[in-house]
């Protein structure tokens, strides 16, 4: 059994543990909201820079790049100050970054401060996870689901915090502004319920040589390359909806202009309900038969959303793939912090990140799928990867059990 050492300097009794609970969701809940009050402003940046769509795509690749840098080494930096200092100093950057990103009047300098933001993404999340499995070995039951949804719900109330400020004629850059003080408040206000230590597992016993596992083991770790991959596909097929579901609608399934966002909107709402309510599932049903479920269903929204010519049954599909797509990740992550022989800070910066990277590189990667064969094909490929996930999961984690009787 993995061996866990969490230095924790207040008292963790059930109304602490609580409300420890809460700070991570507010922390959660922030970092959607600052990632997606961002998204309702990349059209008013393309008309202030006079981008064309190639000029702000390739912009948009530095938010991604500025993420996947930082979040290796989010993990080494929460081994030394802890993951809260870090949440805090995310929070900081965010602040600064997300209003700045319309005060900026180049494409460089824009550039340069989407990457910093995306750091400051990369780092928080890294930083909250962290604090998830600290606080279900605390609490000795699952959260990551319903913290996750909390993520969702920021995710859902970024643009709509956005939309409220625009009906008072308020400008966009001071919108940002509000948005970030507000955040900053949130953070900052939870922030004494934090855990303090950063977390650090390691196998019964330790190393032969006495020596504490570094980092850069995680990237080498079969099995957390393994759950990096399988979180790469479903940060793809997420990606996949959040990026495509409107263009298919539009081109292949002819909808009207104005419903074109339904698709998107109903893949969130149905993935933060089922993380709010995955802590549940996960407690009672085991993992594998989750990802295994779960995998079944997100390829079959897929297939159902090609296969379908009446709306509201496209729109079933896209139901589908976030029900069951909701809690894998969650899953993949708590996982990743009960690996052997490396260090839960370590493993789970090294799954992040390439988990993102799918979400980066992913919806690229259909699109050219969709230049040469269609929309549609590249939605069936990503439900056959989403059906590879169930199947090598299910057979992992059935050898890995093999392997620990004997």
């Amino acid at each position: 059994m993995a061996q866990c050492s969490v230095q924790i300097r207040f008292p963790l009794n059930s109304t602490s543990l609580q409300k420890t609970i809460l700070a991570a969701r507010c922390v959660f809940l922030a970092c959607g909201i600052a990632l997606s009050s961002w998204a309702p402003m990349v059209p008013v940046v393309k008309e202030r820079l006079a981008l064309d769509d190639s000029g702000i795509g390739g912009l948009l690749l530095f938010l991604g790049a500025g993420a996947i840098v930082t979040m290796p080494a989010t993990g080494w930096l929460i081994s030394r100050i802890g993951s809260k200092m870090v949440i805090l100093l995310a929070t900081i950057l965010l602040g600064i970054t997300l209003p700045s990103l319309l005060a900026t009047n180049t494409p460089a300098l824009t550039a340069v401060v989407l990457f910093l933001f995306g750091s400051g993404i990369g780092a928080i999340d890294v930083g909250v996870n962290a604090q998830g499995l600290q606080i279900q070995d605390i609490g000795k039951k699952p959260v990551m689901s319903s913290l996750h949804g909390w993520f969702s719900i920021g995710g859902l109330a970024g643009p709509m915090v956005i939309l409220l400020l625009d009906y008072f004629n308020i400008i966009p850059f001071y919108a940002l502004v509000i948005v970030s003080v507000l955040l900053i408040f949130l953070v900052f206000g939870v922030s004494s319920h934090l855990l303090k230590a950063g977390i650090e597992r390691e196998t019964a016993g330790g190393r032969e040589d006495g020596k504490k596992p570094g980092g850069g083991v995680a990237w080498l770790h079969p099995r957390v390359l393994f759950l990096g991959v399988m979180c790469f596909i479903v940060f793809l097929a997420e990606g996949a909806v959040l990026d495509w579901s409107g263009i298919f609608l539009r081109d292949v399934k002819v909808v009207e202009e104005n419903l074109l966002g339904l698709g998107y909107a109903a893949f969130s709402v149905a993935m933060a309900f089922m993380r709010l309510v995955g802590d549940k599932v996960v407690s009672k049903i085991p993992g594998r038969v989750i990802v295994a479920t779960g995998s079944f269903v997100t390829a079959t929204g897929f297939l159902v959303a090609v296969m379908a010519s009446w709306l509201p049954l496209i729109l079933f599909g896209f139901v589908l793939v976030g029900l069951g797509a909701a809690n894998i990740v969650p899953i993949f992550f708590s996982e990743s912090g009960r690996v052997k022989g490396v260090p839960a800070t370590a493993a789970i910066a090294a799954v992040t990140t390439i988990g993102y990277a799918g979400q980066l590189a992913g919806p690229a990667a259909l699109g050219f799928i969709a230049e040469k064969a269609g929309l549609s094909v590249s939605f069936g490929c990503t439900a056959a990867l989403m059906l590879l996930i169930g199947i090598s999961y299910v057979i992992s984690t059935g050898v890995k059990r093999s392997g620990e009787i004997s």
